[in-house]
């Protein structure tokens, strides 16, 4: 078993060492450091200690926690049952090696304290961590952990790419001049604090395994205008004491409408492929999701929490493709996979007595009729080719036209359904979307009413006094304007 004492060199020059820490190096007279880019080292080599250092594996490896796991093969390696091994700061602050060695079976592991270097930043920046303050490795940031209200202090920055990368990961989140910090060897003789706009982050030329980035946080609240939890308070505002009189009185049934115009809506700006709109319109649907999870906290049966953990584990559990160890072949795979999936939940949640009671009721009429026949098909119940269809539409137009003759309204209505579910029918057959099909029908109709609508104005005429044909005329310079490009 190979024994390790790991000692904290601190974080500044040879004065900022603690006595005993101090003494401890005196006595052994040899170090195995993980770097000689600290302040302390030279001062220690004039005093006759044998420094060895790892610094020539970072030239062999790009990657650092492959440099940090050399270092950890080659300390087992040394000759000797024991080592002492020095790193810069505090052992147990931002360094990856002794965690490793922690973790190491073949390793036991002697610790010597040191001086972090977050003291010294607390003191060189003024700031009071107890605020609320987040340390983050430059080397692996997320940005979906940043806590932007939080004061963020950001090591192992050691040279301009890891600059540019914490860079760019925060202008993900902030502006791009936003005023953030750079410290360097905070605490001692050497201490250098400069403060630049975001932008300019990876351009200081004084970068090394001493610098740090402060980011402080975010006291303007429209920058926070991006972030879920803000999106979360105002609806919380708007439906709590002083709030908004209509979002207070809303319930799940009143807001049934707007959800269902809000989808309608993203589909048109989709079709019209405007980013800018679709923004806006997808955040109208989220406003829906985001009021109904209020009304469930308000009534204190759920939260938005709940619909993300509910979703989350859906997603993960309806795709063990990706997230487990599930093989599959194409697409095609992934349905068979996900209806499997979602009938053995119905089948511990409760029961489905018939086939068809799967699908839900209250969709619009044309998505419920493809669902149904999709569900019918699933067990046979389906015709094998288009030729069939085709024969029952001539069929149902026959039927209808028969109860024209009648006037007889009530039957009209009935075979006008079975028309429309047999023209879904076929659109199914032929892989076509039908609710698409019926939008680019009535924006191809809006087009051209609207260009009728406009000649007519423009000639100084009125459409009402106009006779059928002669607005068929425009409408058929309508559909030429249409083949040639010229109608939007």
């Amino acid at each position: 078993m190979k024994k390790v004492t790991v000692i904290g060199l601190g974080s500044g020059d040879l004065e900022q060492m603690p006595l005993g820490i101090y003494r401890y190096i005196a006595k052994h007279k040899k170090l195995l450091v993980r770097t000689k880019d600290h302040p302390a080292i030279k001062e220690l080599e004039a005093e006759g200690i044998v420094i060895e250092s790892f610094d020539h594996l970072y030239e062999e490896y790009d990657d650092f926690e492959r440099v940090y796991e050399a270092i950890v093969e080659q300390l087992k390696e040394e000759n000797g049952t024991e080592l002492i091994y020095a790193v810069p700061g505090h052992p147990f602050v931002a360094e990856r090696t002794v965690q490793l060695l922690k973790d190491d079976q073949d390793v036991t592991l002697h610790v010597l304290g040191g001086q972090s270097f977050l003291d010294d930043m607390y003191t060189a920046l003024q700031i009071d961590p107890i605020e609320g303050c987040q340390i983050i490795d430059g080397t692996s940031m997320n940005r979906d952990e940043l806590e932007l209200t939080h004061h963020m202090i950001i090591v192992q920055v050691y040279d301009s790419y890891i600059a540019s990368e914490v860079k760019l990961t925060l202008m993900d989140r902030l502006p791009d001049d936003y005023k953030v910090t750079i410290v360097t060897a905070a605490g001692s003789r050497n201490q250098i604090i400069k403060t630049v706009p975001l932008y300019e982050l990876d351009r200081d030329l004084a970068l090394s395994n001493l610098t740090a980035i402060y980011v402080p946080p975010v006291k303007n609240d429209q920058l926070l205008y991006g972030e879920f939890v803000t999106l979360r308070q105002v609806i919380t505002k708007l439906r709590g004491p002083g709030g908004c009189p209509w979002d207070q009185k809303q319930t799940h049934a009143s807001l049934k409408k707007y959800l269902l115009e809000e989808a309608y809506e993203v589909l048109e700006a989709i079709d019209q492929e405007d980013d800018e709109h679709l923004i806006e319109e997808l955040g109208d649907v989220l406003l829906q999701v985001m009021l109904h999870a209020q009304i469930g906290e308000d009534e204190g049966y759920f939260s938005i929490d709940d619909v993300v953990r509910s979703l989350t584990e859906k997603m993960i559990r309806r795709h063990p493709h990706v997230f487990g160890d599930v093989k599959v072949k194409g697409s095609e795979d992934v349905v068979m996979n996900w209806d499997a999936i979602k009938q053995q939940e119905k089948g511990r949640q409760q029961p489905v007595e018939l086939l068809l009671d799967a699908i839900p009721k209250g969709i619009p009429a044309l998505i419920e009729s493809k669902k149904l026949q999709k569900q019918a098909a699933k067990v046979g119940f389906d015709w094998s080719d288009a030729a069939p269809i085709l024969v029952k539409l001539q069929e149902e137009i026959g039927e209808f036209l028969q109860e024209v003759k009648y006037e007889r309204m009530n039957e009209m209505t009935k075979e006008l359904g079975d028309m429309l579910f047999v023209v879904t029918n076929l659109a199914r057959f032929y892989e076509i979307d039908a609710e698409e099909a019926l939008l680019g029908a009535n924006q191809k109709f809006r087009r051209r009413f609207n260009y009728i609508d406009t000649v007519t104005r423009e000639r100084g005429l009125v459409m009402s006094n106009l006779t059928l044909e002669q607005l068929d005329e425009i409408w058929e310079e309508a559909k030429q304007l249409e083949k040639e490009g010229d109608v939007t």
